[in-house]
């Protein structure tokens, strides 16, 4: 199987490819740092080819998925919209460019790479996308707004084309983590609950890819706990979420 995964450099994207090659991938691997990623390909059992580029720039997206193609002999089966950025900042602190970094890598990243990859699925009628959303995304949380709103988004949008394109033999997974050890969470300045390893997460994932699983969360912790709070009335949301500040 052919599978490219953006923001394959570090973090979850790392330990995904490094996952998937043990299961007998082929990768193409996106990101800006170049030399991060060609470290990864040296790594790695499976063919893989190290494609640098902006994940938010649809020319270079486009140019980036055909060398990968060219390399590994025909089109990607599974793509993975992984890569993300997570800035967190109270709203008398509002910050508009950190909010502009994380629409443009988090939502546009993921649209940027589906326009790249999945007209060919539909093509060839069968195909894998997926995405990296966030636990965090169910609700809006405080001093989180802009970052829950960009996963909330990359999970309505998910959902709606998982529907479209099922009968089209193209699955589309949704993938929500909750806090899992990686250089954007160790900026975080709060306990974190139920963190895992990048490398647990990565075998979690790829159990769902391979089952093409409409949805993966985790941990089932959180999953129960976030799902819980998606179902609470406004008014009692909005007076735990003010207790706890």
């Amino acid at each position: 199987m052919r599978t490219l995964i953006t923001g394959a450099s570090s973090g979850i994207g790392a330990a995904l490819a490094r996952e998937l090659s043990r299961r007998g991938h082929a990768l193409g691997l996106m990101a800006r740092r170049a030399e991060l990623l060609d470290a990864l390909v040296g790594e790695l059992a499976t063919p893989a080819v190290a494609l640098p580029c902006d994940a938010t720039d649809s020319a270079a997206v486009r140019e980036a998925v055909a060398r990968g193609e060219a390399a590994l002999g025909g089109a990607f089966d599974l793509a993975v919209a992984n890569a993300g950025v997570g800035v967190a900042f109270p709203v008398t602190k509002f910050s508009l460019p950190d909010a502009e970094q994380m629409v443009r890598v988090n939502v546009l990243g993921m649209l940027v790479l589906f326009d790249a990859v999945v007209p060919k699925m539909i093509e060839r009628r069968g195909g894998h996308f997926a995405g990296v959303a966030s636990l965090a995304g169910k609700r809006g949380l405080p001093t989180s707004s802009v970052y829950s709103a960009t996963k909330a988004f990359m999970q309505t949008f998910l959902e709606a084309n998982r529907v479209e394109l099922a009968p089209l033999g193209i699955a589309v997974t949704t993938i929500n983590p909750g806090f899992v050890a990686t250089a954007m969470t160790e900026k975080n300045r709060f306990r974190m609950p139920f963190v895992m390893s990048a490398e647990r997460a990565a075998r979690i994932i790829a159990d769902g890819l391979e089952r093409r699983a409409r949805v993966v969360e985790f941990p089932l912790p959180m999953s129960l706990l976030t799902g819980f709070a998606r179902i609470l009335p406004d008014a009692i949301y909005d007076r735990v979420l003010r207790g706890r500040r």
